[in-house]
């Protein structure tokens, strides 16, 4: 992962700058809050790999940081709005921005990220990527209203489970890969294998998640996995 990582350094770093720049607000507490999740950690696995699948099919302009500080808007997003469904207290190891602004701030500046994403990407202008992010983006909601209804279904099925999964985390890895190919102008099927790619990269990191939650924190197991999740999320 640091050898990947390695190759896209410096568009990284500029998404970083970008994000900050598209943060921009005339209200003090959505910059506030926006920049508090933003320095809390992560790897940035999202915008790394639209960022990644562009260099790997060719892309050499600069629209990719641009849309790769969408992807991660789109996901910090997600994260304000999970934490307060779920009650949360800690996020990365610190204090989670419900816990120190509210569930009113949280969710409102969620709503923010959300709608700015969808302005940053009509400034962009590619139709065929406003598609593909819009559609992962109301496939998250889907999934985050499944998971609430399946919560406690002691007769879930795996069919059922990996369909959360999917909707849930993967679609956005997936989203991701397949905008990092567009913007590339990968041949079709290129652009297919790209998507699949992220889609099953999701599914297994959320099987990675959800498993630490019944392995032992001693275990080697759970300090390993522990340490990847965090950078990676």
């Amino acid at each position: 992962m640091e050898a990947a990582l390695a190759l896209i350094g410096e568009d990284l770093t500029n998404v970083e700058l970008q994000f900050k720049k598209d943060l921009h607000s005339d209200v003090p507490l959505i910059r506030k809050v926006g920049e508090y999740v933003l320095a809390s950690g992560g790897k940035r696995i999202r915008p790394a790999l639209l960022l990644l699948a562009a260099k790997l099919c060719g892309y050499t302009g600069n629209r990719n940081v641009a849309l790769a500080s969408v992807i991660e808007f789109i996901h910090t997003a997600t994260l304000l709005h999970d934490d307060v469904v779920d009650n949360a207290n800690l996020r990365r190891g610190i204090a989670s921005a419900n816990t120190l602004w509210g569930n009113e701030a949280s969710v409102l500046v969620g709503d923010f990220l959300f709608s700015k994403s969808f302005s940053l990407m009509v400034a962009d202008g590619d139709l065929k990527i406003l598609k593909v992010l819009s559609g992962a983006t109301t496939i998250i909601a889907e999934g985050e209203v499944l998971q609430l209804i399946c919560t406690s279904d002691l007769d879930l099925t795996l069919e059922r489970y990996i369909e959360v999964v999917k909707a849930k985390t993967a679609i956005l890895l997936s989203a991701a890969c397949q905008s990092g190919a567009i913007l590339g102008q990968a041949s079709s099927q290129h652009e297919a294998a790209l998507q699949e790619f992220g889609m099953d990269l999701g599914i297994a990191f959320q099987l990675m998640d959800d498993t630490l939650d019944y392995v032992p924190v001693k275990s080697s197991l759970a300090k390993a996995s522990v340490t990847t999740l965090k950078r990676a999320k």
